[in-house]
């Protein structure tokens, strides 16, 4: 059985970058800038600051190979291992 991604504000998503080694860079124009060096690449993100919950595309781009790499299995073990 699939688990769907669960409704998840930014603030939410940061704390959990910031538990998973991610590394707060800069206030951007529409949120915080997040990076990581992933198998030696430095992946860069926009996480909106804000307590609503981010919009589905908004949280599917994020987790994306191309700025986390997260993925949806990967959020939900980050989830399960850091709560939300």
């Amino acid at each position: 059985m699939h688990r769907a991604i669960p409704a998840i504000s930014g603030k939410q998503l940061i704390s959990l970058l910031e538990k998973d080694g991610w590394e707060k860079r800069r206030r951007a124009k529409h949120g915080i800038a997040f990076s990581k060096y992933i198998n030696g690449v430095n992946k860069v993100t926009i996480i909106p600051d804000t307590k609503a919950s981010l919009p589905e595309g908004t949280l599917q781009a994020i987790l994306s190979m191309k700025q986390t790499g997260i993925g949806k299995r990967g959020l939900l073990q980050l989830i399960n291992k850091y709560g939300i």
